[in-house]
């Protein structure tokens, strides 16, 4: 895949790079760890500037997770209820367990937008609760922006840094990768005893 990444980005130059974060954002096995490394390192050979593949990155970002919340708003919160109203006995979540996790997203959703967007995978897939949780749209656009704005720059400046090592990234990236996820699972997990325990105390 890294080998199609790089010769897409590097025939079609600024819409290749567009077109690969945008897809990246919807199709997330698509790693924004290979595109906007490799995007900084063609600014070191190419006529293509720093400048130029971070708007051109950003607004395929962007896009890619307006895609997704829009995907969101179609999964909203009435369809939850349905489908818990069916399955609800047999995955063990009720009506008031969704309203529960839809206000708080609703209350902490817009910071959870902003930094989700610097954690790969997840990065993409966090659009989609904020379309389901209906998240102002201009706000949800504005951390968003922020949060990949950040992600971009790092990424795109260390490609440029490293130049013809730029690859080298994708080694501390999985590192990254690993102990984000072993965090957040711990979270998940303290958050899935607690819940529980409140449950059993009721």
């Amino acid at each position: 895949m890294q080998e199609w990444i790089t010769n897409i980005m590097e025939q079609f130059g600024y819409v290749g790079i567009f077109f690969m974060m945008a897809l990246e954002n919807v199709f997330p096995p698509i790693p924004s760890e290979i595109v906007l490394p490799f995007g900084g390192f063609m600014t070191t050979y190419s006529d293509l500037t720093v400048t130029g593949v971070i708007i051109t990155a950003t607004c395929g970002s962007v896009l890619g997770a307006i895609i997704l919340y829009g995907i969101g708003l179609l999964i909203d919160v009435e369809r939850l209820e349905k489908i818990v109203d069916r399955w609800g006995h047999i995955i063990r979540i009720k009506k008031e367990d969704i309203h529960k996790a839809d206000k708080w997203f609703d209350r902490y959703g817009y910071w959870t937008v902003l930094f989700c967007r610097m954690v790969p995978l997840i990065r993409s897939l966090i659009s989609v609760p904020a379309g389901m949780s209906n998240m102002n749209f201009t706000l949800f656009l504005l951390f968003t922006l922020i949060g990949t704005l950040i992600w971009n720059v790092i990424l795109i400046m260390i490609g440029v840094v490293l130049g013809e090592n730029w690859s080298s990234i994708l080694e501390f990236m999985d590192m990254y990768s690993t102990i984000t996820y072993g965090l957040i699972a711990i979270g998940i997990v303290v958050v899935a005893v607690l819940f529980i325990r409140k449950r059993i105390r009721k």
